[in-house]
């Protein structure tokens, strides 16, 4: 199988402030783009995983790493995709 990618998005659960979101959506505003309501920032990692992994258990250790470091799962939530 050799490597396997992994697209890891991370972003602010609803209800959490994003400061940063509320300063993009505003500069937009004084750019002239005066249709954006709102904007929520967050991050993509990509994660290239060696050995032979199927899918299912690539996906389950991405999720780990995800728990265990990778989003603050207090007020962040996180999707893993597996490219196959």
């Amino acid at each position: 199988m050799g490597l396997v990618k992994a697209i890891v998005t991370v972003g602010l659960k609803p209800g959490v402030l994003d400061v940063q979101g509320k300063a993009v959506a505003g500069a937009l505003k004084e750019l002239g783009f005066g249709a954006v309501a709102d904007a929520r920032v967050g991050k993509r990692i990509e994660i290239t995983l060696d050995g032979n992994l199927d899918p299912a258990t690539a996906e389950a250790q991405v999720r780990e790493m995800c728990e265990k470091l990778l989003a603050n799962t207090v007020i962040e939530s996180y999707r893993v995709e597996i490219a196959h």
